[in-house]
């Protein structure tokens, strides 16, 4: 049993946490969920989800995966240094890190994706190229895997993601179950991303 860290502040987008939260959390033999904010409490997302959360001091667990989305909440955490050096923190105890769409920008800025292969959001590619240069990011694809890190493209890229992050982890044929389940047509190859070329 993993348990999943899924990290939360004001304004985060909706699809980037119960997109893959959906897939997760189906497979209750392999994921325990949680969800943290700097200081718990309520944490409204950008289309006014009400999600209840526990501070980052009660995550104590040895080792987790860390889930971390985007939203136009992280255009304020991005110079919030209290937040970014807590993010790394916990993320040098993860076993997995897991970036959706513009979380891939706010991680960035912990420093541990320079020098690695990232993507993210394709709308905002160039904002965060000039965010953080010395991370290597791919302009096309829908995720990317480098080491135990996933950052994945806009929004729904989240699911593909963490489809093919089970794939890794337990085989294709458990992700493609689960894509079935959910009736969700899964793009399994990370390279094939059509919305590189829209943006």
């Amino acid at each position: 049993m993993r348990d999943v860290a899924v990290i939360l502040f004001n304004d985060f987008e909706t699809l980037d946490v119960f997109g893959p939260v959906e897939v997760l959390g189906r497979l209750t033999e392999h994921f325990n969920l949680e969800y943290y904010s700097m200081d718990g409490g309520i944490v409204i997302s950008a289309q006014k989800v009400r999600v209840e959360t526990l501070p980052f001091s009660e995550l104590h667990s040895g080792s987790y995966i860390l889930l971390i989305p985007g939203g136009i909440g992280i255009r304020y955490l991005l110079k919030d240094s209290n937040f970014i050096n807590k993010i790394a923190e916990l993320s040098k105890t993860a076993e997995y890190i897991m970036t959706i769409c513009t979380g891939s920008t706010l991680f960035s800025k912990t420093g541990l994706l320079d020098g690695k292969k990232a993507t993210s959001n394709k709308r905002m590619f160039s904002w965060t190229h000039k965010e953080t240069p010395n991370v290597q990011w791919i302009k096309k694809a829908r995720w990317v895997r480098d080491g135990n890190i996933y950052t994945s493209s806009g929004v729904s890229a989240g699911i593909d993601m963490t489809l093919g992050f089970i794939s890794d982890l337990f085989g294709r044929d458990l992700a493609k179950q689960q894509s079935n389940e959910i009736e969700y047509n899964w793009e399994e190859n990370p390279e094939h991303d059509p919305f590189s070329e829209l943006y």
